[in-house]
């Protein structure tokens, strides 16, 4: 069985956990997490491991230099990845409450903004996220449901820095599409899948 499958399996094995969930909740409830499975496997091999890395990073699950790094290079980078990930907590306890417009320009949400574009920088950065896609699939789990009405516009004001190699920051750009950016609402349904470290995973991209 690849990773996906197993991945697939333990959803199903989640869902036989919970007795006291109504049939139909089982079924809503199994199809979500299928489809958030179905979405990360559609990520680039590159882009999976930086998704499982950077959770691990963020959310301290694991220590990320011992599962992740193949050598001096990369070490570097998640001890660095650390230090910019510092920042996550703050988010978590900022994030704005609504978006009415006359608190658009308001200090709390320049604050805000401007920390969550500092850290969406350097992980578009490192070049290993697909695109927007792959990123608001991060980012939900970094910084839970209620982020995900000012990700489009974090995103895509760190992929217009001229800091980043104009190739990225075409790949960026263009990774968003127009429903993804004009969006009227936003679920505040919870990623329920995180996916993880598997063995298989140091031969991966």
């Amino acid at each position: 069985m690849n990773d996906n499958g197993r991945e697939l399996l333990f959803a199903v094995m989640i869902m036989e956990t919970q007795p006291n969930m109504s049939h139909s909740a089982h079924i809503d409830s199994a199809a979500f997490i299928v489809a958030e499975i179905r979405e990360f496997a559609s990520f680039s091999p590159a882009a999976q491991r930086y998704i499982k890395r950077s959770l691990d990073v963020g959310l301290t699950r694991n220590d990320a230099i011992s599962t992740w790094a193949r050598n001096d290079q990369e070490r570097i980078s998640i001890a660095a990845q650390y230090r910019q990930y510092q920042l996550l907590a703050e988010l978590r306890r900022n994030i704005p409450a609504d978006n009415a417009s006359e608190r658009l320009l308001s200090d709390a949400n320049s604050d805000f903004m401007s920390s969550l574009m500092r850290v969406t920088a350097y992980d578009l950065f490192q070049g290993r996220l697909d695109g927007f896609a792959a990123y608001r699939f991060l980012y939900e789990r970094l910084l839970g449901a209620a982020a995900r009405p000012w990700l489009p516009a974090a995103f895509c004001g760190a992929a217009a820095l001229p800091q980043l190699p104009p190739h990225l920051r075409k790949q960026c750009l263009q990774s968003i599409s127009e429903s993804a950016a004009t969006a009227p609402g936003w679920s505040h349904v919870a990623p329920t899948f995180f996916p993880e470290w598997v063995e298989a995973e140091s031969e991966a991209a």
